[in-house]
């Protein structure tokens, strides 16, 4: 496959981001960041990352398989799973990859700069309760989750796979999903089926879900052995990628320059807000920055608004006088986890949650 598919690398220090990575920013999109103002994010303008293609699946024909390490294999269509018991999580989901094109140098990857980022409404049937009645086995380590998408990835032919460790698969809050904002999935969020793991970077949300399997030794498949690992360089084995580091966005207030997205707000006393989340415990402070991150001012944080996996509103009270700004926020979360204003480095870009920069420029009247 050497012919079709590189190696990974890293920009040289003055590259410009290539054609390729445009193909993928083309094919993979953020949420605007003004639709931060929608607790719930509309399904058409959640973020989006698709490895290969989004593959082409008959959900009259469909059957989800649970096999493996389990005393009873188990074979489920659509409807079998949705007779089993119905709940609905409110969950962020992140791209491990969100900020990656903010370092330097740059990994040379999808292009995300902050948007990759989405809070939806996801309804399906618990997995712990399918795993238990499977009956996991005593030595049972990992679990593997095979989606329908299949494509190449540095010289590897793979369908897209993920595994989490049986402790993580048996949380009750991890859903197989059949649903989102109370609609059927679209095809390009995962339809028919796809896995919800709350608090978790998106690589684990596996779409196009079509077989489960249990192991009884760690799973080394590349998504997880090779891709989504933080390292130094090429040959630092690295630790795995797995819950979402804490973060806060300003939604951009005032309105927009066309090109470069430098905001104009006109003097007077303003509102600025965003989300905030952390997939290893709840947001506890958000702090907000007018200057660059030379002085901070504590904001106002809303009451939790959908469940501990969803992202809270934060605000702060702003009297804009003329003059440039530059604004950012940073969250806080109950382990004690703060966004950092210098970000440390690693080669696949991954987890990246330096402090927002949002340029404003406020006129004389």
């Amino acid at each position: 496959m050497d012919d079709a598919s590189r190696p990974s690398r890293v920009a040289g220090p003055d590259e410009a981001i290539s054609a390729e990575e445009l193909q993928l920013a083309a094919r993979n999109h953020g949420i605007p960041l003004e639709a931060l103002r929608y607790d719930v994010t509309p399904a058409g303008l959640h973020y989006l990352l698709i490895h290969y293609d989004i593959p082409d699946v008959d959900p009259a024909a469909y059957a989800l398989s649970v096999s493996g390490a389990v005393e009873r294999p188990l074979r489920l269509d659509l409807a079998a799973l949705r007779d089993r018991p119905r709940v609905t999580h409110r969950v962020t989901l992140e791209c491990a990859g969100n900020g990656r094109a903010l370092l330097h140098p740059r990994p040379v990857s999808q292009p995300w700069l902050v948007e990759a980022v989405g809070n939806a409404e996801w309804t399906g049937t618990p997995l712990a309760p399918l795993l238990r009645e499977a009956g996991l086995s005593g030595d049972a380590v990992d679990v593997v989750f095979t989606g329908a998408d299949h494509g190449v990835e540095r010289g590897v032919e793979q369908d897209y796979q993920r595994a989490l460790p049986v402790a993580d698969a048996l949380r009750e809050e991890v859903l197989l999903a059949y649903e989102m904002n109370g609609a059927p999935l679209l095809p390009q969020h995962g339809a028919p089926l796809r896995l919800i793991v709350p608090g978790w970077y998106g690589m684990a949300h596996v779409k196009w879900l079509r077989d489960i399997a249990v192991t009884t030794e760690p799973f080394d498949g590349y998504q997880n052995a090779v891709a989504y690992r933080l390292r130094r360089d090429a040959d630092d084995p690295g630790v795995p990628v797995t819950r979402i580091e804490p973060r806060a966005l300003v939604r951009p207030p005032g309105f927009p320059d066309f090109m470069s997205r430098t905001r104009v707000v006109r003097p007077g006393r303003c509102t600025v807000d965003g989300r905030a989340w952390s997939g290893h415990a709840p947001v506890t402070s958000v702090e907000v920055t007018m200057d660059g991150g030379g002085t901070w001012t504590p904001a106002v944080l809303d009451e939790p608004a959908g469940g501990e996996w969803a992202w809270r509103r934060w605000s702060v009270s702003w009297t804009a006088t003329p003059g440039r700004y530059v604004l950012g926020a940073r969250a806080t979360d109950a382990s004690g986890r703060t966004q950092p204003v210098e970000q440390p480095w690693n080669r696949g870009g991954f987890a990246n949650n330096l402090v927002q920069r949002v340029e404003v420029v406020v006129p004389e009247r």
